[in-house]
């Protein structure tokens, strides 16, 4: 666990010169949710309603350990959520409706 100092001087996402096994480089083909998320992050980067400070920053507040649970994407997708939701362009109530209308859709769909 991180001390207190270490989380004012070192940012959650920071993890150089930590302990940690090889990096392992690797290249795949995005699959259809990164597609998405990365598609719909540079609409909403067109039309000035998310930029990358904001989405950094949303990033960097999850925290250590929330971040170590998130792939890259669903990092990206939590934050700018998060900013849309500050920004008042949605509310928490609307996108945990929709989350469930895309649940609901996709649980028909595979039975």
């Amino acid at each position: 666990m991180a001390t207190k100092r270490d989380m004012i001087v070192r940012p959650a996402h920071d993890l150089g010169g930590l302990p940690a096994g090889p990096v392992v480089p690797s290249d795949h083909e995005m699959t259809p949710f990164e597609k998405s998320c990365h598609a719909l992050l540079n609409v909403l980067a067109a039309h000035k309603l998310v930029n990358t400070e904001e989405k950094r920053r949303g990033v960097e507040d999850l925290g250590a350990e929330i971040i170590g649970d998130l792939t890259y994407y669903e990092r990206w997708a939590v934050s700018a959520s998060k900013v849309l939701i500050e920004k008042g362009v949605i509310t928490s109530e609307e996108l945990g409706a929709r989350m469930n209308e895309i649940r609901d859709r996709l649980t028909e769909a595979a039975a």
